[in-house]
């Protein structure tokens, strides 16, 4: 990942975006997030860069998008990673990787689709899908 990426998280609930955010939190040499309120919608880590996790779950409205400073959040140069991203999608830059994540075949599988779009990931998206094309844990 690199300062300025989008990453738009979707999938049921219980298919791990939350755990997969905490995640790359912690990748992104960010302190391990202590649990949020459940009425915070935006966590601000930081680390070697800015790590902005929004999770739109509980948004009444997509205006709401703008309410939370979604503009100066990519305007940071840190990642900024959305939960729930597949409702906000139409409000969110081009330039982003849709990360889909869904059950597999029993409860402890998950299958996780990435969709790049815009022109940050044609360069990248090769080396990505070499480094993830035998992954299967």
């Amino acid at each position: 990942m690199r300062a300025g990426d989008v990453l738009l998280l979707a999938g049921e609930l219980g298919t791990g975006k939350t755990l997969l955010a905490q995640g790359l939190a912690e990748g992104w040499m960010c302190a391990r997030p202590s649990p949020a309120p459940p009425s915070t919608l935006v966590h601000h880590y930081e680390g070697r860069l800015p790590f902005f996790h929004l999770d739109v779950y509980r948004l009444e409205r997509v205006g709401e998008l703008a309410e939370l400073g979604i503009d100066e959040l990519l305007e940071a140069g840190g990642l900024v990673l959305v939960e729930w991203g597949d409702v906000v999608a139409a409000e969110m830059p081009i330039d982003r990787l849709e990360v889909r994540l869904a059950f597999g075949d029993d409860d402890d599988d998950r299958t996780i689709d990435l969709t790049p779009s815009g022109t940050r990931w044609p360069a990248r998206w090769r080396t990505l899908g070499e480094a993830t094309e035998d992954w299967r844990c």
